[in-house]
């Protein structure tokens, strides 16, 4: 099949996804609608914008401008536009975390989705549909992408050492030191574990997925952030202390360059085989089977972060052992809590959007959501996009298409079930402002201790300070009254 052969299944394929009729199709219902939807540099999350904007256009005759910036001014850029009034974006491919400040400026898409029977919305799993895509009980984004930190290992390295998946962070500790500077059979000496750390980049998040299973241990309401009884950072105590020593002590057998290594970087040594464990979202499956890229096909398992066997006492400070009471969803004692970094990357428009802009905005977001868009989209590791879909993890056939094996497309999948599944779910913070606690505050605090500027006493009390400054600036009340109702605490 050639280029304009491809080309023109596409726009065919995009029209029956839209539900234009021949004629609507012939006379291009968006015809002179130049749509500008702004997302971060990819190439992921991009890629698919730009590709499936592509097929939209030739459906619709609408014009696609897809605007990239760095993930870093993502967030305020987006803000700027829609806060000043300049309404120069039209729509965007965001964070739903950021959805309390931007609320004000999105278009409620409840009747859309509701009279949208192509989106298969019944099919999004509970989590994306109930949490990342509503607020306040409206619908405000279409999900385009699940998001969830998980630990991926190599099989072949842990058969060699004699080495279980790791259900513990010391033990994830033990395999990384058993691994570091060997050779597996490659002609040269691996890492025993790889993190993303680089600042202004998306990294604050790894340190939540450590801290994770010490602080929170009685359900997703408990909150990993702050107590929600008074509104306490939960970064200042024997729990947080000791995430941070492991965090830290990963870099010990990371590539020496770590502490400068975004997502992209370290998904890159490890598909390239030079990595025995790394945290990450769910890219890294379909990478690892990309024979153009991966040098690990059929060698990486996942599972879900790995947990603790002590947890915090919020009363003392202190680390105590599990027990029945204390951690009432632990599993042979461990303690486990996955954590929903991010949430996914979501479709929103902007409500002083012009009409047509906003019909053919809604449109482009519901063709990339429908099944028969994403349930291939989520198998390609170049798009950044992950299952969200309850049918993209019944469906073996696209994943064994993609290249995975029955193993490592269940082992894959399994580690995103049980993380979507468990009761003791981390939720990423949802306040107001969450972008000036994590994205500022624990971004800076984390590189200056990865960096020796500050030590493990010295980071807790920064953050807890800012993040006490900003609960008094913005209104302790407010945002304590935010994250109760994030994470359904009463």
């Amino acid at each position: 099949m050639n280029q304009r052969s491809i080309s023109l299944w596409a726009a065919l394929a995009c029209t029956a996804a839209l539900g234009l009729s021949g004629a609507q199709a012939q006379t291009k219902a968006y015809a002179g609608v130049t749509l500008n939807v702004m997302t971060f540099t990819g190439p992921q999350i991009a890629e698919p914008l730009q590709r499936r904007g592509k097929e939209f256009e030739a459906a619709t005759g609408a014009k696609v401008n897809v605007i990239t910036v760095p993930y870093s001014d993502l967030y305020q850029k987006l803000l700027t536009d829609w806060s000043t009034g300049t309404n120069s974006i039209d729509a965007a491919i965001l964070a739903p975390q950021w959805m309390p400040d931007y609320v004000g400026f999105l278009e409620d898409l409840s009747p859309r989705v509701k009279a949208d029977s192509k989106l298969r919305e019944d099919d999004v799993a509970p989590f994306f549909r109930e949490f990342s895509q509503k607020y306040g009980g409206k619908t405000y984004t279409v999900t385009l992408d699940g998001d969830f930190h998980i630990a991926y290992y190599r099989t072949d390295v842990l058969a060699k050492l004699g080495r279980k998946p790791p259900q513990t962070w010391d033990e994830y500790l033990d395999i990384a030191k058993a691994a570091h500077g060997k050779d597996f059979g490659d002609g040269k000496p691996i890492v025993g574990s790889c993190i993303a750390k680089k600042r202004s980049a998306q990294s604050f998040w790894m340190i939540t997925s450590v801290a994770g299973a010490f602080l929170q241990a009685k359900g997703t309401s408990e909150g990993a952030f702050f107590d929600p009884a008074t509104m306490k950072p939960l970064v200042n105590n024997d729990a947080f202390a000791r995430a941070l020593e492991i965090y830290k002590e990963t870099g010990k057998y990371g590539p020496p360059n770590e502490i400068n290594m975004d997502v992209g970087d370290t998904r890159t040594l490890f598909v390239g085989g030079g990595c025995a464990l790394t945290v990450d979202w769910g890219d890294i499956g379909p990478l690892a089977v990309d024979p153009k890229a991966s040098k690990v096909v059929d060698k990486v398992g996942a599972l879900m972060l790995p947990g603790s066997t002590r947890v915090l006492d919020r009363a003392s400070g202190k680390l105590v052992a599990c027990d029945a009471t204390r951690c009432p969803h632990a599993v042979n004692g461990v303690n486990r809590a996955p954590f929903a970094a991010f949430g996914g990357w979501s479709g929103a428009i902007n409500a002083k959007a012009k009409p047509q802009a906003k019909d053919a905005a809604y449109a482009l977001f519901s063709y990339m959501s429908q099944p028969e868009q994403s349930n291939a989209d989520v198998t390609v590791g170049a798009t950044g996009f992950n299952p969200y879909r309850q049918s993209q993890f019944k469906d073996m056939g696209p994943w064994k298409k993609a290249g995975m094996s029955d193993k490592a497309a269940k082992d894959y999948l399994g580690a995103i079930q049980d993380s979507l599944n468990s009761p003791n779910m981390v939720l990423d913070l949802r306040i107001p402002f969450n972008q000036r606690y994590q994205q500022v505050a624990l971004d800076t605090a984390m590189a200056r201790f990865l960096a020796g500027e500050l030590d493990v006493k010295g980071t807790m009390k920064n953050i807890e300070d800012t993040w006490n400054e900003l609960n008094d600036e913005l209104g302790k009340a407010k945002q304590q009254a935010a994250y109760k109702a994030s994470i359904g605490a009463r």
